[in-house]
Protein backbone atom coordinates (compact mmCIF):
# COMPACT_ATOMS: atom_id res chain seq x y z
CA UNK A 1 0.00 0.00 0.00
CA UNK A 2 1.42 3.38 -1.27
CA UNK A 3 1.93 5.61 1.46
CA UNK A 4 3.20 9.47 1.49
CA UNK A 5 6.61 10.43 2.21
CA UNK A 6 8.22 13.24 4.29
CA UNK A 7 8.49 15.16 1.77
CA UNK A 8 4.77 15.08 0.65
CA UNK A 9 3.62 15.55 4.15
CA UNK A 10 5.70 18.05 4.86
CA UNK A 11 4.65 20.23 1.81
CA UNK A 12 0.95 19.77 2.27
CA UNK A 13 1.36 20.94 6.35
CA UNK A 14 3.18 24.03 4.85
CA UNK A 15 0.39 24.98 2.24
CA UNK A 16 -2.62 26.91 3.15
CA UNK A 17 -5.01 24.13 3.36
CA UNK A 18 -2.36 21.80 5.43
CA UNK A 19 -2.74 24.61 7.79
CA UNK A 20 -6.48 25.21 8.12
CA UNK A 21 -6.77 21.65 8.75
CA UNK A 22 -4.09 21.38 11.45
CA UNK A 23 -5.59 24.23 13.40
CA UNK A 24 -9.27 22.31 13.13
CA UNK A 25 -7.88 18.77 13.65
CA UNK A 26 -5.62 20.35 16.64
CA UNK A 27 -8.62 21.63 18.14
CA UNK A 28 -10.61 18.70 17.79
CA UNK A 29 -7.94 16.63 19.52
CA UNK A 30 -7.67 19.36 22.47
CA UNK A 31 -11.39 18.95 22.86
CA UNK A 32 -10.61 15.18 23.21
CA UNK A 33 -7.50 15.51 25.91
CA UNK A 34 -8.13 19.03 27.78
CA UNK A 35 -5.42 18.25 30.17
CA UNK A 36 -1.89 16.38 30.01
CA UNK A 37 -0.27 17.60 32.55
CA UNK A 38 2.54 15.34 33.63
CA UNK A 39 1.84 12.80 30.66
CA UNK A 40 3.86 10.86 28.77
CA UNK A 41 2.69 11.67 24.85
CA UNK A 42 3.80 9.74 21.76
CA UNK A 43 2.72 10.46 18.35
CA UNK A 44 2.87 7.69 15.26
CA UNK A 45 2.87 8.04 11.70
CA UNK A 46 3.11 11.83 11.11
CA UNK A 47 2.18 13.63 14.42
CA UNK A 48 4.31 16.23 14.69
CA UNK A 49 2.14 19.06 13.32
CA UNK A 50 -0.57 18.29 16.19
CA UNK A 51 2.03 17.79 19.09
CA UNK A 52 3.55 20.91 19.95
CA UNK A 53 0.92 21.45 21.86
CA UNK A 54 1.45 19.68 24.57
CA UNK A 55 5.38 20.25 24.57
CA UNK A 56 5.02 22.80 27.37
CA UNK A 57 2.62 20.85 29.01
CA UNK A 58 3.36 16.77 28.95
CA UNK A 59 6.10 14.96 31.06
CA UNK A 60 7.65 13.81 27.53
CA UNK A 61 6.35 14.29 23.89
CA UNK A 62 8.22 12.18 21.03
CA UNK A 63 7.31 10.84 17.95
CA UNK A 64 7.96 7.71 15.53
CA UNK A 65 7.44 7.91 11.62
CA UNK A 66 7.42 4.81 9.66
CA UNK A 67 10.22 3.86 7.94
CA UNK A 68 8.80 3.40 4.30
CA UNK A 69 7.73 7.04 5.28
CA UNK A 70 10.79 8.73 5.99
CA UNK A 71 12.13 11.08 9.02
CA UNK A 72 12.30 14.79 9.67
CA UNK A 73 13.66 16.76 12.41
CA UNK A 74 11.65 17.94 14.78
CA UNK A 75 11.14 20.34 16.62
CA UNK A 76 13.08 23.21 15.11
CA UNK A 77 14.43 24.05 18.28
CA UNK A 78 16.18 22.09 20.95
CA UNK A 79 17.11 18.34 20.88
CA UNK A 80 15.37 15.89 18.34
CA UNK A 81 12.64 14.20 19.61
CA UNK A 82 11.71 11.92 16.45
CA UNK A 83 12.52 8.44 15.74
CA UNK A 84 12.29 6.62 12.19
CA UNK A 85 11.32 2.90 13.21
CA UNK A 86 9.46 0.02 11.83
CA UNK A 87 5.69 0.36 13.02
CA UNK A 88 5.93 -3.92 13.60
CA UNK A 89 8.27 -3.38 16.00
CA UNK A 90 8.55 -0.27 18.06
CA UNK A 91 11.78 0.03 19.91
CA UNK A 92 10.36 1.16 23.01
CA UNK A 93 9.41 -0.25 26.55
CA UNK A 94 6.06 -1.78 27.37
CA UNK A 95 3.74 0.72 29.10
CA UNK A 96 6.24 3.55 28.10
CA UNK A 97 3.29 6.60 27.31
CA UNK A 98 0.35 7.47 28.71
CA UNK A 99 -1.16 8.99 25.49
CA UNK A 100 -0.96 7.84 22.22
CA UNK A 101 -1.84 9.73 19.16
CA UNK A 102 -2.01 7.80 15.54
CA UNK A 103 -2.42 9.62 12.71
CA UNK A 104 -1.46 9.22 9.04
CA UNK A 105 -0.77 5.61 9.84
CA UNK A 106 -3.23 3.38 10.30
CA UNK A 107 -4.50 3.86 6.95
CA UNK A 108 -1.81 3.11 4.78
CA UNK A 109 -0.62 0.36 7.13
CA UNK A 110 -0.32 -2.89 5.10
CA UNK A 111 -0.63 -4.74 8.74
CA UNK A 112 -2.95 -2.46 10.52
CA UNK A 113 -3.52 -5.20 13.57
CA UNK A 114 0.20 -6.04 13.98
CA UNK A 115 0.56 -2.23 13.85
CA UNK A 116 -2.36 -2.06 16.31
CA UNK A 117 -0.67 -4.82 18.72
CA UNK A 118 2.45 -2.78 19.27
CA UNK A 119 0.85 0.35 20.20
CA UNK A 120 -1.35 -1.68 22.85
CA UNK A 121 1.99 -2.95 24.15
CA UNK A 122 3.51 0.30 24.59
CA UNK A 123 0.54 1.91 25.86
CA UNK A 124 0.38 2.96 29.66
CA UNK A 125 -2.69 0.76 31.39
CA UNK A 126 -4.35 3.49 32.61
CA UNK A 127 -3.67 5.82 29.04
CA UNK A 128 -5.68 6.24 25.87
CA UNK A 129 -4.62 6.33 22.06
CA UNK A 130 -6.58 8.57 19.84
CA UNK A 131 -6.95 7.29 16.16
CA UNK A 132 -7.17 9.84 13.20
CA UNK A 133 -8.10 8.08 10.06
CA UNK A 134 -9.80 9.58 6.43
CA UNK A 135 -13.18 9.16 6.63
CA UNK A 136 -14.66 6.10 4.08
CA UNK A 137 -17.79 8.73 3.52
CA UNK A 138 -16.45 12.26 3.11
CA UNK A 139 -14.57 14.34 0.68
CA UNK A 140 -10.91 14.41 2.18
CA UNK A 141 -10.85 10.46 1.86
CA UNK A 142 -11.03 11.47 -2.13
CA UNK A 143 -8.61 14.55 -2.07
CA UNK A 144 -5.28 12.36 -3.73
CA UNK A 145 -3.86 16.12 -3.31
CA UNK A 146 -4.20 16.11 0.34
CA UNK A 147 -2.82 12.72 2.69
CA UNK A 148 -6.04 11.99 3.71
CA UNK A 149 -6.63 10.92 0.12
CA UNK A 150 -4.57 7.80 0.56
CA UNK A 151 -4.75 4.19 1.92
CA UNK A 152 -7.52 2.75 3.32
CA UNK A 153 -10.61 4.82 4.55
CA UNK A 154 -12.71 3.83 7.49
CA UNK A 155 -16.01 4.51 8.30
CA UNK A 156 -16.63 5.03 12.43
CA UNK A 157 -18.22 1.31 13.00
CA UNK A 158 -15.17 -0.18 10.83
CA UNK A 159 -12.18 1.63 12.85
CA UNK A 160 -14.15 0.99 16.65
CA UNK A 161 -14.70 -3.00 15.04
CA UNK A 162 -11.18 -3.05 14.42
CA UNK A 163 -9.76 -1.41 17.43
CA UNK A 164 -12.50 -3.99 19.48
CA UNK A 165 -10.39 -7.10 17.88
CA UNK A 166 -7.15 -5.35 18.85
CA UNK A 167 -8.01 -5.12 22.57
CA UNK A 168 -8.73 -1.50 22.46
CA UNK A 169 -12.11 -0.07 23.86
CA UNK A 170 -13.26 2.54 22.10
CA UNK A 171 -14.29 5.41 24.16
CA UNK A 172 -15.48 8.11 21.95
CA UNK A 173 -16.06 8.47 18.41
CA UNK A 174 -16.49 11.90 16.43
CA UNK A 175 -16.40 13.71 13.19
CA UNK A 176 -13.48 16.22 12.38
CA UNK A 177 -12.38 18.17 8.86
CA UNK A 178 -16.08 18.96 8.02
CA UNK A 179 -15.21 21.26 5.37
CA UNK A 180 -14.45 20.74 2.07
CA UNK A 181 -11.09 20.00 0.58
CA UNK A 182 -10.68 23.06 -1.82
CA UNK A 183 -7.90 25.30 -1.46
CA UNK A 184 -9.52 27.94 -3.01
CA UNK A 185 -9.25 30.93 -1.36
CA UNK A 186 -13.04 31.76 -0.74
CA UNK A 187 -13.24 28.68 0.86
CA UNK A 188 -10.21 28.81 3.38
CA UNK A 189 -11.17 32.39 4.45
CA UNK A 190 -14.53 31.27 4.88
CA UNK A 191 -12.88 27.72 6.99
CA UNK A 192 -14.65 28.56 10.54
CA UNK A 193 -18.16 29.13 9.08
CA UNK A 194 -17.69 26.07 6.85
CA UNK A 195 -16.70 23.85 9.42
CA UNK A 196 -19.29 24.62 12.27
CA UNK A 197 -22.17 24.74 9.40
CA UNK A 198 -20.99 21.27 8.14
CA UNK A 199 -20.48 19.83 11.54
CA UNK A 200 -24.26 20.31 12.28
CA UNK A 201 -25.74 19.79 8.65
CA UNK A 202 -23.66 16.92 7.82
CA UNK A 203 -21.80 15.01 10.66
CA UNK A 204 -21.92 11.59 8.73
CA UNK A 205 -19.77 13.39 6.05
CA UNK A 206 -16.64 14.46 8.36
CA UNK A 207 -13.27 14.09 6.56
CA UNK A 208 -11.27 11.96 9.35
CA UNK A 209 -12.87 9.82 11.83
CA UNK A 210 -11.76 10.21 15.61
CA UNK A 211 -11.75 7.56 18.30
CA UNK A 212 -10.64 7.49 21.47
CA UNK A 213 -9.79 3.82 22.60
CA UNK A 214 -8.58 2.48 26.27
CA UNK A 215 -6.43 -0.21 26.17
CA UNK A 216 -7.82 -3.38 27.90
CA UNK A 217 -5.96 -5.72 29.64
CA UNK A 218 -7.72 -8.66 30.89
CA UNK A 219 -7.34 -10.30 27.93
CA UNK A 220 -4.00 -12.78 27.76
CA UNK A 221 -1.23 -11.64 25.56
CA UNK A 222 1.15 -13.76 24.38
CA UNK A 223 4.88 -13.52 25.09
CA UNK A 224 6.86 -11.14 22.83
CA UNK A 225 10.20 -12.46 24.54
CA UNK A 226 8.99 -16.92 23.14
CA UNK A 227 8.43 -14.50 19.51
CA UNK A 228 11.54 -12.75 19.68
CA UNK A 229 13.63 -15.49 20.82
CA UNK A 230 11.79 -17.40 17.66
CA UNK A 231 12.94 -15.27 15.26
CA UNK A 232 16.77 -15.55 16.62
CA UNK A 233 17.03 -19.46 16.64
CA UNK A 234 15.37 -18.86 12.91
CA UNK A 235 18.00 -16.48 11.83
CA UNK A 236 20.63 -18.52 13.40
CA UNK A 237 19.56 -21.52 11.87
CA UNK A 238 19.57 -19.42 8.02
CA UNK A 239 23.62 -18.49 9.44
CA UNK A 240 24.64 -21.69 9.82
CA UNK A 241 23.67 -23.13 6.03
CA UNK A 242 26.69 -21.68 3.94
CA UNK A 243 25.23 -20.18 0.54
CA UNK A 244 27.25 -20.09 -2.83
CA UNK A 245 29.41 -17.07 -1.26
CA UNK A 246 29.88 -18.57 1.79
CA UNK A 247 27.21 -17.26 4.08
CA UNK A 248 23.28 -16.71 4.33
CA UNK A 249 21.31 -13.77 2.58
CA UNK A 250 19.63 -14.16 5.99
CA UNK A 251 23.20 -13.81 7.67
CA UNK A 252 24.25 -11.06 5.36
CA UNK A 253 21.18 -9.55 6.79
CA UNK A 254 21.68 -10.03 10.59
CA UNK A 255 25.43 -8.15 10.56
CA UNK A 256 23.44 -5.35 9.05
CA UNK A 257 21.65 -3.89 12.74
CA UNK A 258 18.36 -4.03 13.65
CA UNK A 259 16.24 -1.94 11.34
CA UNK A 260 14.66 0.22 14.01
CA UNK A 261 17.34 3.11 14.85
CA UNK A 262 16.20 6.13 16.07
CA UNK A 263 17.33 8.54 13.61
CA UNK A 264 20.48 10.60 13.92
Amino acid sequence: MWRPDIVDLNQFYQGHLGQVARRHLTQDIRETWPDLTGQRVLGIGFATPYLRPFMNEAERVAAIMPANQGVRFWPREGPNRVALADELELPLPDQSFDRILVVHALETSESARPMLREIWRVLNAGGSALFITPNRRGLWSRAEATPFGHGHPYSSGQLTRLLQSSMFQPERVRGGLHMPPVPWRPVLRANRLLERMGSRLWPGFSGVIMVEAQKQIYAATPSREKARGRRRRKAAAAVAVPSRRGYSRAGKEEVGGHPCRPAT
